[in-house]
């Protein structure tokens, strides 16, 4: 039996006790478009329980195995040499010291490197999952500052890393572009994402701003950022003939397989990507030139190999969040009705991808403005290609537009959730389109209630406690709501009253196969305990991404699909002889292990009878959802309303957060327990990102230079505060299961709700992150 077999069994056995059996309801009616979902207009079930998350007890006592983790005979070990210079060429490469180093096995350059296509980049293809475009150890160029040159492989780590730091390389320099603005000043051009442009225009906003009663035009800056999961990037892999397997850390394993497929120029079904565990991604745990060339030094030397980034190595290699300049200007009457709203600015990417920071995102649907004006510009820089990080756009967009906001209410002498309430829109302000579900005014007014709003003093400073200012702030949180083509899902319903969900979906410690065996036992009217989730293998059904708050979604709605076509099947295979005879898929509903009329529960059939009438001991079916045409024809986002206590000392500067509530409205929650961890956990990576986080690069040489947790901080215990999380749970009739993405929406708004507090409790406004204690005094 595999560690994956055996931790997925250990898992199941763990779930016996979480939660007593479940009862389901009809089949699904959802569809794209808005037929509500039976489950969702009804509060029994599991769905909804705080159930405890089935890996956890894995994860805690080391029985859950992550893809460093997996042993294999005659593995070696793998070291990277990264480049020093922005952009050149390697004129000299001597590898003879390392090659004659103890244990090493091979040294893999340009030279002897397998030949391999460029990786296919993100949204290029429906499967691709590549970073950029650049070819990866194919030539002597160089892309970027800490591009990998060499990779040594030897019999241990520590000899690895040793006879890496052997490897000779000499470079010859060319000009490079590193000096974002030295790239603004030399002009910037219209930037794209996901295929669309940045920019949209309603009015004639920059007259209306001219004209307006009340004005606010300031600028705002936001840093690089970094990942920083706590499980670094590794890879084991290894050929079994023409068969690549991978055990990866991945967010997108069909993707991954198809790419390297593509690479190393063979059939998709010759790659098989496992990823069973994922120490956190937040966007980084994607396809990078680790894995490829793990892969492909694995070829060279026909051995396993296992390749664990470093933390300076995850800083050389893997992409961050890009820099932002934003522009934030805002038009109102005396009321606070907004007559202009202008966002735009500049942020730049690498030559070899595309992804321009999009942090006019949550702009569109945010305010009712009378003018709109939004546009994003980008530059091109010789550094390592940004990424996706948790809230791209959103995260540093509505840091400056809620500042913003925060600074019209003090110019108008207005409360701050009162501005944001006046400018609540009806209808979406650019599309026009209905919203699929807005409650945003209930979470705004939940929240303020629970957080003690009304004690805030709006006079900035006139609260203090010893030496420590005090002050209060908010913001509004916002992320869309995505769901991408999810492929099949299969479900496999036994004789015994047992299930099998399988979808190549993802468990980076969000609750994953916990929430979607609530959602499965709850469709089929069986125990939680008897539901099993296969996930994170490449040769499942499905095409998912961890990404993009859009998993629980996907994964979804191929349960649903799959469920229908379950039931479909098992009245085909029940016949004339039973209860269930002439009823259609809409007719009936999962109750007690079995099926039964919705309008007579009395006629009721259990699987198993309906099995033993087929003499079948299973049924398996594999269905696929329609196609996410939800987006089309409604606005769909969650949203939330934040708050912060924070005290600043009038001595040192030194900001703390004492105390933070996020008021969410996301629709319907599938696991409160799971949900609230996930809210939570948005809001640390917030904190971070407005008192502490920050990638330093110098502009001289494209080389970032705090590459450690040491340089790099991120929120440690005693930077956290008291979270406190509420929500509406109010379920959107226009999603599968009425739930929207969670996973993401925690960091919006953090923060501008804490600058925003600064302000109220010192008096100055600080507009460029991270809002050390250097920018206080």
């Amino acid at each position: 039996m595999s560690m994956i077999e055996e931790a997925k069994q250990a898992a199941q056995g763990l779930v016996q006790a979480a939660i007593g059996k479940a009862v389901a309801l009809a089949p699904d009616q959802w569809i794209p478009g808005g037929v509500p979902d039976p489950l969702i207009r009804h509060q029994h079930g599991v769905i909804g329980q705080p159930v405890s998350r089935i890996d956890g007890p894995l994860k805690v006592s080391g029985k859950a195995p992550f893809a460093a983790e997996f042993p294999v005979e005659a593995m070696v070990y793998g070291a990277l040499v990264h480049s020093r210079i922005a952009r050149g060429r390697i004129s000299r490469l001597d590898t003879a010291a390392a090659e004659a180093a103890p244990g090493v096995v091979a040294v893999m350059t340009h030279r002897n490197a397998p030949r391999l296509r460029p990786p296919p980049v993100f949204l290029s293809a429906p499967k691709a999952a590549g970073g950029d475009t650049l070819p990866v150890m194919q030539d002597d160029r160089i892309a970027w500052n800490g591009e990998p040159v060499a990779l040594v492989l030897a019999e241990s780590q520590e000899q690895a890393d040793h006879a890496a730091m052997l490897v000779e390389v000499d470079y010859a320099a060319e000009p490079a572009l590193t000096d974002f603005a030295e790239a603004k000043a030399r002009g910037a051009r219209p930037a794209e994402f996901m295929g669309g442009p940045l920019h949209d225009a309603r009015g004639d906003a920059e007259q209306a701003l001219a004209a307006a009663e009340v004005r606010v035009d300031q600028r705002y800056t936001t840093p690089r950022h970094n990942h920083n999961a706590i499980e670094l990037h590794g890879v084991t892999c290894y050929w079994e003939g023409d068969t690549l397997r991978l055990h990866d850390a991945s967010q997108l394993v069909a993707h991954t397989a198809w790419s390297l497929a593509h690479m190393f120029g063979i059939d998709e079904r010759q790659v098989i990507v496992t990823s069973p565990f994922v120490g956190g991604g937040f966007g980084g745990k994607c396809l990078w030139q680790h894995q490829i060339l793990a892969a492909a030094g694995a070829r060279l030397s026909g051995r396993p190999v296992r390749l664990v980034l470093s933390r300076e190595a995850v800083y050389r290699i893997v992409g961050g969040r890009a820099p932002t300049e934003q522009r934030v200007a805002l038009g109102a009457d005396r009321s606070g009705r907004l007559t202009a709203l202008i966002h735009e600015g500049v942020t730049p990417k690498s030559r070899a991808n595309a992804m321009p920071e999009p942090f006019i995102l949550p702009t569109r649907s945010a305010y009712a403005a009378e003018t709109v004006k939004l546009a994003v510009e980008t530059v091109e820089l010789d550094v390592l290609s940004n990424t996706f990080m948790r809230a791209p756009g959103e995260s540093v967009g509505t840091f400056a537009l809620e500042s913003a906001m925060d600074e019209l209410a003090h110019a108008l002498a207005m409360d701050p959730v009162a501005l944001r309430l006046r400018n609540e829109p009806e209808r979406d302000p650019l599309s026009n389109l209905p919203f699929s579900a807005r409650h945003l005014d209930q979470a705004w007014r939940a929240g303020a209630e629970r957080f003690g709003w009304s004690a805030r003093d709006p006079r900035p400073g006139a609260r203090r406690e010893g030496e420590w200012l005090i002050g209060l702030g908010c913001a509004t949180a916002t992320y869309p709501y995505y769901r991408m083509p999810g492929g099949a899902a299969r479900i496999t319903l036994t004789a015994a009253g047992e299930a099998v969900v399988a979808i190549a979906a993802h468990e980076m410690g969000m609750g994953t196969a916990t929430a979607h065996s609530q959602v499965t036992a709850e469709r089929l009217g069986l125990p939680m305990a008897a539901i099993r989730f296969d996930y994170g293998d490449s040769t499942l059904p499905g095409v998912v991404l961890a990404g993009g708050s859009q998993q629980t979604a996907a994964i979804g709605a191929s349960i649903i699909a799959a469920h229908r076509a379950l039931v479909k099947a098992l009245l085909a295979l029940a016949g004339n002889d039973s209860p269930l005879a002439g009823l259609s898929v809409d007719e009936v509903a999962s109750r007690e292990a079995g099926l039964c009329a919705l309008d007579d529960p009395g006629r009721h059939e259990s699987y198993a009878s309906i099995l033993a009438r087929a003499r079948r001991e299973s049924i398996s079916v594999e269905a696929e959802p329609p196609m996410p045409l939800e987006t089309q024809h409604w606005s769909m986002h969650s949203h939330g309303a934040m708050f912060c206590e924070v005290a600043v000392n009038a001595v040192t500067g030194e900001p703390r957060v004492r105390r933070f509530l996020g008021s969410f409205d996301c629709g319907r929650i599938l696991n409160p327990k799971t949900a609230a961890s996930q809210f939570r956990g948005g809001i640390i990576m917030g904190i971070g990102l407005a008192l502490m986080e920050e990638t330093q690069l110098d502009p001289r040489t494209g080389r970032i230079a705090n590459p450690s947790l040491s340089d790099y901080h991120i929120p440690a215990h005693l930077d956290v505060p008291e979270i406190d999380v509420i929500w509406t749970d109010i379920p959107d009739p226009h999603t599968p299961m009425g739930a929207r993405g969670i996973g993401e929406i925690g960091i919006t708004g953090t923060g501008a709700a804490i600058a925003n507090a600064i302000f109220n409790a010192t008096g100055k406004r600080v507009r460029d992150l991270p809002i050390t204690l250097d920018r206080l005094l």
